[in-house]
């Protein structure tokens, strides 16, 4: 078993890993969202650890993750499947289908995660997320900050057709942030849920309601432009705190002047 000074060796070499990436092979991790409380960096190595010790203990774990019997502690196998997501994320990224998570600070402190997925992105030009917050960063409006900056980077530079998102029926701050964004009804469905059925709720958030409401104003996002390969876009404009609904009208005029198909599938399966 391992003491106290090999411990302290390996997470400083995992420290230094995370902080060694070189940006010209993985440029994703010079990307940075802002909001007036919150910045949001896409996870790094050294970011696994520290989140997999605040993952609250009411986080609903994917059902599909690898068990490893032989380990008892219940933290250390919910740890594990920190690590796993985010490897794979990474390890399958394409630009036509990707996961990017961000690890989600206030005042210098991790406190929570943010993901954004585009499943057969350049088709459906539909985007997910999924999100957690430690229970002291709760009620403090900082789930819909981070929301709204992830879908400013969708209907903004990555030029997203619509957002979607679901919740169990009984998760009402989940559902209240969406609604609060402008997300409309997208169906119900009845889905396994331990060992029960449960219904779950579908919300749906299209392009053109998020460019009338106005909202992500406050979103900064830096670092994008050498990523934009990785997306399968084209060179856009940076966005800064107060022009993301002037680079989404741009992106919009864009895809128009080059008579280029914005095809949309409802979807209506669970995710996340």
């Amino acid at each position: 078993m391992l003491g106290r000074p090999e411990i302290v060796m390996i997470t400083e070499a995992v420290t230094a890993y995370g902080a060694l990436v070189d940006l010209t092979y993985w440029p994703l991790f010079g990307l940075r969202l802002t909001t007036p409380d919150l910045e949001l960096r896409p996870m790094t190595e050294a970011d696994l650890g520290p989140l997999a010790e605040v993952l609250p203990d009411d986080l609903e774990m994917d059902p599909s993750a690898i068990k490893f019997d032989g380990i008892a502690d219940e933290r250390i196998r919910r740890g594990i499947v920190v690590h796993q997501e985010y490897w794979k994320a990474y390890g399958t990224w394409r630009p036509e289908s990707w996961r990017l998570q961000f690890t989600v600070r206030h005042a210098g402190d991790r406190i929570g995660l943010q993901s954004l997925e585009g499943d057969d992105f350049a088709r459906l030009r539909t985007v997910d997320s999924f999100s957690w917050l430690v229970p002291g960063a709760r009620r403090r409006g900082f789930g819909r900050q981070m929301r709204e900056a992830v879908l400013a980077l969708a209907f903004g530079p990555l030029a997203a057709e619509a957002a979607i998102t679901s919740a169990w029926h009984d998760n009402l701050a989940s559902l209240g942030v969406s609604r609060a964004l402008g997300y409309q009804p997208n169906g119900e469905s009845l889905d396994a849920h331990g060992d029960r059925a449960d219904r779950m709720v579908h919300l749906r958030l299209v392009r053109e309601d998020w460019l009338a409401s106005g909202r992500g104003a406050s979103v900064g996002i830096e670092g994008l432009d050498s990523c934009t390969p990785l997306f399968g876009i084209a060179r856009l404009p940076s966005v800064t705190p107060g022009n993301a609904t002037e680079v989404s009208t741009a992106c919009e005029q864009d895809r128009g002047n080059n008579g280029r198909e914005r095809p949309f599938r409802e979807f209506l399966g669970n995710s996340r």
